[in-house]
């Protein structure tokens, strides 16, 4: 691999010369001094018996034969960069790229701490990290792995991992209730002050449990989102009730901005979940990052890694 790589570079210069339009941008984007630049492409230019670029006080540009070769030469480098980032990625559990999808909230929320720790474990990794509520296709996306936050998928094909729980609350702002009577029971919530998640306008519905009794009621369609944030934001600005993740809500349960409703009731919890493309083993690289992931959740987040709770 080595030998490949020094074969490799004098391409590698060249092309980013041809980027750069400069000997001083090449050396600066690939971390070399001038003089190496200098010396690489004179001795590629003298292998290749071409002289390839134009050197001016200002400006480089291609010869004729240096156009033709910087033609053939940039799909040679991204077919290498590509074949060596695959094998990296199969055999080194320290180093090479990975691309994650996250959903939004948690994203804002958690995954900036989560990732600048990794990164000071791991400075060798680099993360390409996208956020969406929308549960992605991990094939057509290309991600490694998909962070979720739902019940267990029900395509027996799906490969996934449950970290933990995440457990959920209906909260409202203490004015709401100055506007409105404060429900005692499911059946009292009244539907338009009940914001749903969701999309296409679909109510949400909530499960209440409280020992053997359960009881499920449909949230409004008043307002509908898909995202966390927002109806978190409606909420403490008391425009209605949201059931969302504690993880959006303890600051504002801390603070007396929001409130619990029917606090003698539970919602069962979520779970934190990665999904995976149809891997026959995890590749060391997305191995070290669950690994990290779990830790992370665990003594970090500290959230709720007990057992799965009993059907209701």
């Amino acid at each position: 691999m080595q030998t490949a790589i020094q074969t490799i570079k004098p391409i590698r210069v060249f092309l980013s010369v041809v980027e750069q339009g400069s000997f001083a941008g090449a050396a600066r984007s690939l971390r070399m001094t001038p003089a190496s630049i200098t010396r690489i492409i004179a001795q590629l230019e003298e292998d290749l018996g071409q002289q390839l670029l134009l050197r001016t006080t200002r400006q480089v540009s291609l010869t004729g034969a240096g156009a033709m070769v910087a033609a053939r030469y940039r799909p040679v480098l991204e077919e290498f960069d590509r074949v060596t980032e695959e094998i990296t990625r199969t055999t080194r559990p320290d180093r090479g790229r990975l691309a994650i999808n996250a959903p939004m909230s948690f994203g804002m929320r958690l995954m900036p701490g989560l990732v600048a720790s990794f990164r000071l474990a791991y400075p060798n990794i680099a993360l390409d990290v996208q956020l969406t509520d929308v549960l992605v296709d991990i094939l057509d996306e290309s991600c490694d792995l998909a962070i979720r936050i739902s019940d267990p998928p029900g395509d027996k094909s799906t490969i996934w991992r449950r970290i933990c729980h995440v457990p959920r609350q209906v909260v409202a702002a203490p004015a709401l209730f100055d506007r409105i009577p404060r429900p005692e029971t499911p059946e009292e919530l009244p539907p338009a002050q009940c914001l749903s998640y969701g999309h296409g306008g679909a109510a949400e519905s909530w499960t209440f449990t409280r020992g053997s009794l359960r009881r499920t009621v449909r949230a409004g369609t008043d307002v509908v989102s898909n995202n966390g944030e927002f109806l978190h934001a409606m909420a403490v600005s008391g425009n209605g009730m949201v059931n969302l993740p504690d993880f959006l809500v303890r600051e504002g349960l801390a603070s007396g901005a929001l409130e619990v409703v029917l606090p003698d009731w539970q919602i069962a919890p979520l779970n934190l979940m990665l999904y995976y493309p149809p891997y026959e083993k995890l590749p060391p690289l997305v191995e070290t990052f669950t690994d990290f992931f779990e830790a992370y959740i665990r003594d970090v987040e500290s959230f709720d890694f007990g057992p799965d709770p009993a059907p209701a």
